[in-house]
């Protein structure tokens, strides 16, 4: 009997052994890089990596509006593959350094001065021959019998190119080409050995003076080199120009792919070598493509949630991977990087970041980047300081080395708050990030001089005066609050009544926030559903958007309505009247419309949370629940409006977990519904927090209940210390409001 029993058991154990192992899955399965790409989200879905610098990526050829990226879904040619690209930005730039795999023999061809060169060569496809994955993308180019494959470092691309048995093996490198804004101005390659090519690429656009330094090495010695300058095909190992373009042709051989590294620095060749050096030294591109899909493993795993809605997964890990690619890695091995100085500098202790869409992401991307990446915030509090120190004013639209000058604010501040606030800036003096505040704020630009003078911007004197003056009050508001944790009153009391300044732009007779003339007038002729884009008093809104925006002093705009019951029933009117935006050149970036909310342009971002200000968080429950149902899908059209370098993603983490950030800089999370029955947070600090949603469902949106880690919780928000702490904020969720949970300790306002 004993006998008998060991043999069974011995039989089960072999059994269990034989089954296939259950894994846990790989959160990089749920994201689809093509999310986006579609419609107006204008993202790439190239190789990159984590904030890395490259951004490798097919470039379709097309200037306009939805080629921002370079790749819109509507073509199926493509010029090369581009190793930096912008993600959802309303305005194109970038697209540098084009790689293009080619079978054909390559000739002269100097009409129209060459311009058309390229178009020669260009390769079809269709999207069903396309993968994309975290840190790979794949696409056949039919019409040649090539298949490539990208990868990517932080610095590097890695192509690989698979010609057809018996094919011409060529690849052209192309400086000149250009999208949109851009235009090269200075560009040079050079042969240094039958493997290695180097070079720059420097242009002017929206990025009024980008710098591009690279390295191209092959993995197979390059038998023929040839340069192309106006068309003209020239046997020569180097050439200058503005619009230079080499060619590296390869024997027929059959026997592996042609491999390409190509390292990237913003400041010199030795950058870029390094780049390789230190980050792809083998030739082992399975490797690679396994490395970048650890990375974003590694990063997606901060945050794991639990739902049987695979669909809400993918758009889930999507938006996480999307809220990832900016900011960019600027600075190179070296520490090196071009400043906005014009000048090579040094960045000592810190790696610089570039891609700073601020106007955007000061909403929701910075406030989770100090949830997940608190290593990161340092960087980019001192790589703003950067900015000032070589340029006397804290970024506004940083972009490689350059102050676009982009959009209005000066949204640095809130970052910069946020994060000191939060303790995540202990190695620079209090004294010099206020300073740096207080410089950008006491301009004469963008209409400072008159806010300050009037109270308010006139709109005689100042286009886009209401959207501006409101967001100077926040950001002021934001100055304050570093000057009273330093304790420096005389800055506070002048930055919180500038902080208040918002209230004289509002019209209590119309109830909305409006432009107001020198002489103290409202301005005549005034539709709330009116939009000319980018000259009129809203930046890319009307009136109807933006006079929801004090989000540091909720309740003082109650007060503006004359209390909760007007206020909430103008709220609920933005929901609900018609969708219609007025106006023969109205923005745009007015899209994703709920009623007159549009969720498609940041302005609207925190406007569904504002019900919980005044006792009513089932009402944001509603709104916010609609909002990610409707406005994010799994098709490439699944953004309702520009990405924005991670704000319109961000937004989605935070709000789908159950919260957010309304006013980005005072350290509070205001709860709305989550999606998830589970959402896990790995805090930097070896913690973790845990929301769990009990009765969740598709139907059960309403929090009837909370508690923080074992206590009941009455307020319909939480800090982020108690973040921090880590624990389980529990929630019950029910079919219908329970209209007196939430209503008693309303989330702090200043005029609380």
């Amino acid at each position: 009997m004993k006998a008998k029993i060991l043999f069974g058991l011995m039989a089960v154990t072999i059994l269990l052994s034989c089954r296939p192992y259950k894994t846990e899955p790989h959160l990089t399965d749920y994201v689809d890089p093509f999310i986006g790409t579609g419609a107006h989200g204008h993202v790439f879905p190239g190789a990159t990596t984590p904030f890395g610098m490259v951004q490798l990526s097919p470039v379709n050829g097309v200037s306009g509006w939805d080629w921002v990226s370079g790749y819109h879904t509507s073509s199926t040619e493509l010029v090369g593959f581009a190793h930096m690209c912008l993600s959802g930005t309303g305005i194109g730039d970038l697209a540098d350094l084009l790689i293009l795999p080619t079978n054909q023999q390559i000739v002269s061809d100097t009409t129209a001065g060459g311009k058309n060169f390229l178009q020669n060569y260009k390769a079809s496809y269709q999207h069903e021959s396309e993968v994309a994955q975290p840190g790979y993308y794949m696409v056949d180019l039919l019409d040649k019998g090539i298949k490539a494959e990208l990868t990517a470092s932080r610095r590097v691309g890695f192509h690989q190119y698979h010609f057809t048995d018996g094919q011409q093996q060529s690849v052209i490198v192309d400086l000149g080409h250009a999208i949109n804004w851009d235009r090269p101005v200075d560009t040079y390659i050079k042969q240094e050995s039958d493997t290695r090519f180097v070079g720059y690429r420097k242009s002017s656009g929206w990025a009024n003076e980008q710098w591009l330094y690279f390295v191209i090495e092959t993995n197979q010695p390059v038998t023929e080199f040839r340069v192309v300058n106006g068309g003209e095909v020239m046997a020569q190992n180097e050439l200058a120009g503005t619009d230079v373009r080499g060619v590296l042709s390869f024997a027929n051989r059959s026997d592996g792919p042609v491999q390409l590294k190509v390292g990237l620095s913003s400041a010199s060749i030795d950058g870029a070598l390094k780049s390789i050096e230190n980050e792809v030294p083998h030739w082992n591109f399975e490797d690679q493509r396994q490395a970048a899909s650890d990375h974003w493993e590694k990063e997606l795993r901060k945050i794991k949630v639990k739902s049987p809605e695979e669909d809400v997964k993918t758009i889930f890990y999507t938006a996480f991977y999307h809220s990832m690619i900016a900011p960019y890695v600027h600075s190179d091995h070296n520490g090196e990087y071009k400043g906005l100085n014009g000048e090579i500098n040094k960045a000592e202790g810190f790696e610089r970041y570039t891609v700073f869409s601020l106007w955007d992401t000061f909403r929701a991307s910075h406030p989770l980047f100090t949830i997940t990446q608190e290593d990161l915030v340092h960087d980019f509090i001192h790589s703003f300081m950067a900015i000032y120190r070589e340029s006397g004013l804290l970024p506004v639209w940083e972009l490689v080395g350059n102050e676009t000058g982009c959009m209005i604010g000066y949204h640095a501040i809130p970052v910069i708050a946020d994060a000191w606030q939060k303790g995540l800036v202990k190695d620079i003096d209090g004294n010099e990030l206020l300073e740096a505040m207080v410089a950008s704020a006491m301009t004469n630009v963008e209409g400072l001089k008159y806010y300050r003078e009037y109270g308010y911007i006139p709109a005689d004197l100042e286009n886009e005066s209401v959207s501006k003056a409101l967001e100077y009050a926040y950001d002021d508001w934001c100055i304050a609050q570093m000057a009273k944790s330093l304790g420096n009153d005389e800055v506070y009391n002048t930055f919180i009544k500038r902080a208040g300044y918002y209230k004289n732009h509002f019209d209590a007779s119309t109830g909305f926030m409006r432009g107001k003339l020198a002489n103290g007038e409202w301005k005549k002729e005034f539709d709330p559903l009116f939009s000319s884009h980018r000259n009129d008093e809203y930046v890319e809104g009307n009136a109807w958007q933006y006079s929801w925006f004090a989000p540091h002093d909720i309740r003082g705009l109650v007060k503006l309505h004359g209390g909760t019951q007007n206020f909430v029933t103008k709220l609920d009117s933005l929901f609900t009247i018609d969708a219609e935006v007025k106006g023969e050149h109205a923005s745009p970036d007015i899209s994703g419309l709920i009623g007159q909310y549009a969720h498609g342009n940041e302005p609207s971002h925190h406007v569904a949370y504002a019900y919980n200000y005044i006792g009513m968080p089932w009402k944001t429950a509603e709104r916010t629940n609609e909002i990610m149902r409707t406005m994010y899908t799994t098709k490439v059209d699944g953004l309702c409006g520009n990405e924005d370098c991670g704000q319109m993603s961000a937004w989605y983490v935070l709000s789908s977990m159950g919260f957010y950030p309304v006013n980005p800089a005072d350290g509070h999370y205001i709860l709305g519904t989550p999606l998830f029955d589970e959402s896990s947070i790995e805090l930097a600090n070896g913690k973790s927090f845990t929301i769990v949603a009990e009765n969740n469902s598709p139907d059960n949106i309403f929090i009837q209940r909370a508690s923080l880690n074992g206590k009941p919780l009455e307020r319909s928000w939480f800090t982020h210390s108690e973040l921090m702490q880590g624990g389980e904020l529990h929630l019950l969720m029910g079919a219908e409001p329970n209209k007196e949970w939430g209503t008693t300790q309303l989330p702090p306002s200043m005029s609380h």
